[in-house]
């Protein structure tokens, strides 16, 4: 990549669409499929997938989930045993016609989702009480055939995810469940990716094709838009009454499993690019980023193997503890360096020039803002700890600070479309529960209620609804989402 094309053209205030895509693509994230709808993830993309990967799979096997994987083909008559599930998905279902030059018997949809073929082998693995709960989750990818303009990561015809099902013996312990994984989105919102959630339930209208309950964590884009972040739903028993998932108690008497099902997908890789990155190209917290430090030695030609040994030395130090590039490489200037490594995210550089070799020290410079700070050789790994521990607050901050000062009250129609049309963020106002409400809300900006209140007995914040003056009966967040 030459210095011309390596700079970001686009500005993520003015044009945050065009800004996206570009940073995508020049920043080695992903590239568009030859089908419409799909991508190629690249390497360096893949990478920051898999780290995030890694904490949420961790954090699942220490609450009990074990790792399975299920066919991607669901038999036809496998998906209609729910009936709400085959509403709610048709529209967006692939189907297979043919196996080779054959006609199948039966079509087979790639899966949009998988209850409906993870659950007739939770029905089969459980049968006493001592069977539950059990908990499995898989890492794969699904189809959705809705997607029209791809957006890398956010709305994409195949996307990866996780989705993990659960059987329980009684609604207290699914909705339990349901909490602790919700939880754990948050917890890799917040600690992981340096963007703070605001956890919710979607309206009645907007569950879970077949779920009691489908709780939302919701994440603010600095465009104004809302992220469905992860979604953890509680299916009551719906899915176990479908496919027969049922136990037998201490007293020998068959029961009913209750069920739960949830799931992130990269639709978080979408949130983390827009929340975080700049004018420069890619911004990466540092528990995600494939190259955490990457150390630059400057030199003259008479400088040139005293700062290189310097910084060769300094650079296998870290590397014990840190993910480290040293960048030594022959025509490439430092200025082009430093531009390559901002494009691609890289959260702490490290200077070493003839100064700091003489002064036994080195220059640190945090990816976020540019800011710089020199540090000691003696003691430079706590100093880089420390500067990576920075850099994650000022993401974090940036990031808390455009939602703070992006959820606002309003009460009528004409303020609630004037809110949204001049500040976009959340809108919160008193609803009446009729989705006819949030569809003229919809019609007329694309706004839509991306979450309500998790306690379902919380005081609305207006006595009326703010659409048709009815008397309120929940509190609303109203926003465009991704």
């Amino acid at each position: 990549m030459t210095e011309q094309e390596l700079g970001i053209t686009e500005r993520k205030e003015h044009n945050p669409g065009e800004w996206y895509a570009e940073v995508v693509r020049k920043a080695g994230l992903a590239d568009y499929a030859p089908m419409g709808g799909f991508i190629v993830t690249r390497p360096r993309g893949y990478a920051i997938w898999e780290r995030l990967k890694r904490h949420l799979d961790g954090w699942f096997k220490e609450t009990g989930v074990d790792n399975a994987y299920f066919p991607m083909f669901i038999p036809e008559s496998y998906l209609e045993r729910e009936k709400d599930i085959v509403e709610g998905f048709d529209p967006e279902v692939a189907w297979v016609t043919h196996g080779g030059r054959e006609e199948l018997d039966e079509r087979l949809a790639v899966r949009p989702t998988s209850e409906s073929i993870i659950a007739p082998f939770i029905s089969q693995w459980v049968r006493s009480h001592r069977d539950l709960p059990m908990r499995v989750n898989q890492w794969c990818s699904v189809v959705r055939w809705e997607a029209t303009e791809t957006k890398p990561f956010f709305r994409t015809k195949e996307f990866l995810w996780q989705e993990g099902h659960t059987a329980h013996a009684t609604h207290e312990d699914a909705w339990a469940e349901t909490m602790t994984r919700l939880g754990q989105y948050e917890r890799l919102y917040e600690e992981v990716m340096a963007i703070p959630g605001m956890k919710g339930r979607k309206p009645e209208h907007d569950k879970f094709p077949g779920a009691h309950t489908t709780t939302t964590i919701e994440a603010l884009m600095p465009d104004g838009k809302s992220v469905q972040a992860g979604t953890s739903h509680h299916l009551g028993t719906s899915f176990a009454e479908a496919f027969d998932i049922t136990y037998t108690d201490e007293e020998e008497t068959e029961r009913t499993a209750h069920t739960t099902s949830w799931g992130l997908s990269w639709r978080a890789l979408g949130a983390l690019i827009m929340t975080h990155s700049d004018d420069q190209g890619l911004v990466v917290p540092p528990a995600l980023a494939p190259t955490q430090v990457v150390v630059v030695p400057i030199w003259q030609e008479d400088t040139e193997t005293a700062v290189t040994e310097y910084a060769a030395d300094l650079a296998a130090e870290l590397d014990e503890r840190f993910r480290v590039e040293y960048d030594d490489r022959d025509g490439r200037n430092p200025g082009f360096k430093f531009n390559e490594h901002e494009l691609h995210g890289v959260p702490l550089r490290i200077e070493v020039g003839p100064n700091e070799v003489e002064e036994d020290g080195a220059t640190l410079v945090h990816r976020p803002d540019g800011e710089n700070e020199t540090a000691d050789r003696d003691g430079i790994a706590d100093a880089v700890e420390d500067a990576l521990e920075t850099v994650y607050a000022k993401l974090y901050a940036a990031a808390e600070e455009n939602l703070t000062e992006n959820v606002r009250e309003a009460h009528g129609r004409g303020e609630i479309l004037g809110t949204i049309g001049r500040h976009g963020g959340y809108v919160k106002t008193g609803w009446c529960g009729d989705e006819a409400c949030e569809a003229e809300i919809k019609d007329e900006i694309a706004a839509e209620i991306v979450m309500l209140p998790m306690d379902r007995d919380e005081e609305p914040i207006h006595e009326t609804c703010g659409v048709c003056g009815e008397a309120a009966v929940e509190t609303a967040y109203f926003a465009k989402s991704y």
